[in-house]
Formats: structure tokens, sequence, C-alpha cells
């Protein structure tokens, strides 16, 4: 009786919403089920990582590079000022400028590295950007990161000039596309300094923070389910007190 009135005449519309809204829930649901199983394993290569030995890349430099996201490294070597672009939309106490990043030339092979912050004021061109130069050896120390091409939500993609000419200021820290216009091969992953406190002369080293937990993704997914367990489960008595 209930399932011939639910696809009645008076009632089929008003089934077909609870019936889409239950499907859109439980979709919901298992969209953040998901979210959960992807910072569940970003956390285990944090923490694997991050319990890893140093590595030192004038040692060594794995295959498998690209996998060590995270990784405590460090590496001896030159920087190429001639070759190094800049981060746009770098903040540093809410002061706009940019993070310069340098080529490291090591054992015939280079990396690029994540020098810091420098402030946008009287640092429009590369040629500004000359008076942070650090010469001969260096040594850092830091983190072993991965490039994105992708834009953050509401971001800009970048592409290479048409002309062949280098794109000097990058809206991303695109390592591939960076790699295309530099006149020598880069690793597939750049380095992000440790940060020095007492620091405060640009460029500023930066460290992203990192929170090791689990969000509210699998809070969200029960409470999805709830709201399609209560439109599936709860419609049918509905109709019935109708009666």
């Amino acid at each position: 009786m209930i399932l011939k009135k639910m696809f009645g005449r008076g009632w089929l519309i008003a089934t077909l919403l609870v019936f889409t809204g239950t499907a859109i829930c439980i979709r919901l649901g298992i969209w953040q089920l998901d979210r959960l199983e992807l910072r569940r394993a970003f956390n285990a290569q944090v923490e694997s990582m991050r319990a890893a030995d140093m590595l030192d890349l004038n040692q060594d430099i794995p295959v498998d590079i690209a996998s060590m996201e995270w990784r405590a490294v460090t590496v001896t070597g030159e920087y190429d000022f001639e070759n190094q672009t800049a981060l746009r939309n770098q903040y540093y106490s809410d002061q706009y400028g940019y993070h310069l990043i340098t080529p490291l030339l090591f054992n015939e092979t280079s990396v690029l590295v994540d020098r810091g912050w420098i402030p946008a004021d009287g640092n429009a061109s590369p040629a500004d950007w000359r008076k942070y130069d650090e010469a001969g050896q260096v040594t850092l120390t830091g983190q072993i990161r991965l490039g994105s091409g992708k834009p953050a939500f509401g971001g800009v993609a970048d592409a290479l000039p048409e002309t062949g000419q280098s794109l000097l200021v990058w809206n991303n820290l695109d390592v591939a596309n960076i790699s295309k216009q530099n006149p020598y091969p880069l690793l597939p992953v750049y380095i992000q300094p440790n940060v020095d406190e007492t620091d405060v002369e640009p460029p500023i080293a930066y460290q992203p923070v990192v929170e090791l937990t689990e969000g509210s993704h699998f809070g969200y997914a029960l409470q999805w389910f709830t709201f399609a367990t209560i439109l599936f489960v709860g419609y049918p008595f509905y109709l019935k007190k109708q009666e």
C-alpha cells in the first residue's frame, strides 16, 4: 500500500526528490570517506619520511626520489642565479612578496631550492633579485618537496610563453615546467630549507605547518549517511501518517 502511494500520481515527484536526496547524501558520505583515506595516506607518507635518515644528495640520488616528499635532505653546491625564477603571491608577516626559486648545481646535476621570501617592493625584475646572491659553495638542509602545476582553488595555471622566452615569475612552483625552460636537467623535486628563527634578512626560508590529524571527514561522513537514512526510512513513515 505504501509503495503504491509512493509511486502514485500525487506523491511521485516527492518520492523522486527523496530518492535523489538520499543518493546525494550517500555520495557525499562516500566522498568524505575517500577524503579520509587520502588524509590517512598523506599522514603515513609524512610520518614515514620524517622517520627516515637524512638523505645526502652529494652521496646518493635515489631513482625514486619523487616518492620521498617530506624526507629530510642535505646538499652542498653552488647556486645558479642566472636561471632563478620567483613565485608570486607569497606573504611574510602580512607583507606581500615573492619566493626566490634558484637552481643549486652539484655533482653534475641540479635541484631547485625555494630560498624563501623577498619583499615585492624593489624586486620587480630578475636584476633586482641579484642583491640576494650567495657566492661560492653553500650547504643547506631542509625537506624534499614536490612541485605542482595545478593551482589552488581559484588560482591561475602557468603556461610557458609561445615565443620560447623564459617565464620569470610563476603562480605555482611547477618543477616540471620550470625544468623545460632550464638549460640543464633538474631533479623532479625541490628543496625547502629549514627555518632559522633568528634570520630576518630576505630571502627568509619558509616551512609549512603540517597537521597530522584525520580532520572531520569521518564525522561528516556519518552526518551524510544519517541524513540519507532519515530520508529513506522516514519518508514511508511520513506517508503512512498521511493516511
